[in-house]
Order: structure tokens, then C-alpha cells, then sequence
């Protein structure tokens, strides 16, 4: 029988974006395995292996993950190794070096943001650009998901073969559903919102990357310029420390602005919403982009990679450059005024049928 391994650093990775691939291996007659620093069950596996991953790169327990996923790999013989996350990615083709080249296993690496980018800080490319230039020699497929990445890997990495898939794909079906009226006006009370507000949604972690700070003084920008109906969901786990609920409380905009931690309804919040925003200062594919161009709503997004990918063919969609305060609070007024003709377009290439497609030509391919 066929093996296959997948890995990352936590679980909550594959949970979240790789259950698809698990299921199509698990389909084609293959034994799946997963490796992560976990113990959680994940579907569609038949061996679990827990390896003492760290996403910081300077923890010797990534060390013992080398040693432990090394002696894994060469015991096992898989087939087909995809890693995934940066540290997941280094340890683990660290640890195949020797099984590529005695057992022939092949080596797929999804790049699901480089470190290294336009605009990154010297010290992310001093330190994350020449392991990966170094990696990328023992990497038989090196799979990015935005079109710099891309280019970059393509100009000065050096993997066997390097393909642009437009990320882990999303189940438009999730998104393309009629809420009833009574419904939504539950939901938007839940949180205290009436039928006159303008709602803006932006799901992702509470962190500095998603920069969620920026949108916290456009709100209040809009506020002192008399728009008084606005509020503002943030769904998503907070890795901030509560900083930017002080900072909308300094800001006297804790009213209009809704910490909702983890959700599962985001499907639910974007049928309530009436635009989509980031602020983020760099992202791999935002996912929660191409969720919102499913529920059709407008968006309005910072210029940065991943950003721009998904925005690019969006009419009824605008970018602003990372910290113009005054600009995105233009742009969001621009919504409001015209918000009963300004829809998204669906994007199929982001559809999770057709990034399966391509995903499985890769495989067979190996």
C-alpha cells in the first residue's frame, strides 16, 4: 500500500485547510499519516504521529522534531511527504534529506506565505530567505499561492518544479444561501445592532500582521466625520492581550467595534454584513477575502501581498496602502453611498472543487 505524510506544526492547520486532500489520498487507496506537535483526531487518518514542532525557529525542541520526523521518514518510506507551515516545512524536508535520495520519496512544500517579501524587515530575510534558498534544493515541488511568491520562487529558488495554486480553496456552497429576514435581525441584535447600521466585518486572529489597529482609527475617523451607524464585527481569536479593545475604548469607539472571539458562523456574520475589510500588513491568500467575494459583498483592503491577488479583479472592490487612515475611511464611504449596486464577483479559481483540481494533478504528477 501507498503512504503519504502530511505535516505542520499544530493541528488546527490541517483541520482547518487539508481534510480535503486527506480525504482524496484516503479515495486513491492510500495509508495517510499526519505528523504535527498535537494529539487531537484528525479525520481521514490512519496513523497519527505527534513531532515536537515549534513555529519559533530557535527552539532546540525543533531539533528533536529533525531527529525524531528523520528516523519517522526513514522507518516508513512514504511515497509522498507534503509539508506545510514554515517550521513544518524546515523540519521536515530537513528530515527527508536522506529518504529522498535512498527511498525516492518525493517532496512537496506549500509555501502558504514566505517570511520574505516586499516591504518585509531585513532580519525576516536574513534569516528565513537563505534556509528556504537552501531547502528548496531538496523540495520536488515548491507550491506557492500568491504571485509574488511565485515569481520570487521562481527567480531565485532553486525547487524542482514550482507551481501557483490559489491557496487551500473554499467551499462556495458554505457562502451561496438566503437567510431569512427574521434570522438575520436575531443575529444582528445578538449584538446590538439595529436595521439603520452599516456593518463591517473583518475575521482574523486579533494580531499585529492582520493589523487590525489600522481599522480600530479609520472607525473613529468616520465617527468624528458625523457617521454615527456603523458597526464593526471582529471575529477571531485574540493573540493581542486585550490591546485593541483598550485602544477602542481610548479611541471612545468600544460601541461601534465587537470582539467575538472564535466563531463558527462566519458564513452567518457575512450574510449580516454589508462590507468586508483587512487591514493586514502581508498575508499569504486571505481566505476570509474570498469568503466575503462568495457572500458578494464589497471589500475594501489594504495593498499588500495576498491582498492584492484576490482584489485584482474586483470592480466593486479598492485598495489602500497600508497605514492611509484618511483613504480607507474615504473608500468605505464610497460603499455606503452606492452599497445597494457595489457587489463582489465570484472568483471560481478560488473554489475548492477547482483548487482540488489542480492539487490532484500535482500529486499524480509525482
Amino acid at each position: 500500500m501507498k503512504k503519504v505524510l502530511f505535516t505542520a506544526t499544530v493541528d488546527s492547520h490541517i483541520k482547518h485547510f487539508h481534510l480535503p486532500y486527506l480525504q482524496w489520498f484516503h479515495s486513491q487507496g492510500y495509508e495517510v499519516h499526519v505528523a504535527t506537535n498535537g494529539k487531537e483526531e484528525i479525520p481521514y487518518v490512519d496513523v497519527k504521529h505527534q513531532i515536537s514542532f515549534e513555529r519559533n525557529p530557535i527552539k532546540i525542541n525543533n531539533i528533536k522534531a529533525i531527529k525524531n520526523l528523520k528516523q519517522l521518514i526513514n522507518r516508513e518510506k512514504f511515497d509522498l511527504i507534503h509539508c506545510h507551515t514554515p517550521m513544518g516545512g524546515v523540519v521536515t524536508r530537513l528530515a527527508s534529506m536522506e529518504a529522498r535520495e535512498k527511498y525516492h520519496v518525493k517532496v512537496i512544500y506549500t509555501a502558504h506565505g514566505f517570511h520574505f517579501f516586499k516591504g518585509a524587515s531585513l532580519i525576516n530575510w536574513i534569516l528565513y530567505y537563505p534556509i528556504e534558498k537552501i531547502l528548496s534544493k531538496v523540495t520536488d515541488c515548491l507550491i506557492t499561492i500568491n504571485e509574488e511568491d511565485y515569481q520570487l520562487a521562481k527567480k531565485r529558488l532553486k525547487a524542482k518544479q514550482t507551481k501557483l495554486v490559489p491557496g487551500v480553496g473554499v467551499d462556495q456552497k458554505k457562502f451561496d444561501f438566503e437567510m431569512i429576514e427574521k434570522e438575520k435581525r436575531e443575529l444582528r441584535e445578538e449584538f446590538g445592532i439595529s436595521e439603520k447600521d452599516f456593518v463591517i466585518i473583518y475575521p482574523a486572529e486579533l494580531s499585529k500582521r492582520k493589523n487590525q489597529g489600522m481599522l480600530l482609527k479609520v472607525i473613529e475617523t468616520l465617527k468624528k466625520q458625523g457617521y454615527q451607524n456603523i458597526k464593526v464585527l471582529l471575529p477571531g481569536l485574540d493573540s493581542m492581550n486585550q490591546i485593541y479593545q483598550k485602544q477602542a475604548k481610548e479611541l471612545k469607539i468600544e460601541e461601534e467595534v465587537k470582539f467575538l472571539g472564535y466563531r463558527t458562523d462566519i458564513h452567518k456574520l457575512m450574510k449580516i454584513s454589508n462590507l468586508a475589510v483587512s487591514t493586514a500588513k502581508q498575508e499569504g491568500l486571505p481566505v476570509n477575502l474570498i469568503e466575503a467575494i462568495f457572500s458578494g459583498l464589497p471589500i475594501v483592503a489594504t495593498n499588500c501581498r495576498g491582498n492584492r491577488d484576490v482584489i485584482r479583479n474586483q470592480p466593486n472592490s479598492f485598495l489602500v496602502e497600508i497605514g492611509d487612515v484618511l483613504n480607507m475611511a474615504e473608500k468605505i464611504k464610497q460603499v455606503i453611498k452606492n452599497q445597494d449596486i457595489l457587489k463582489s464577483n465570484i472568483n471560481n479559481a478560488y473554489e475548492l472543487k477547482q483548487v482540488q483540481k489542480e492539487m490532484e494533478k500535482i500529486y499524480l504528477g509525482m
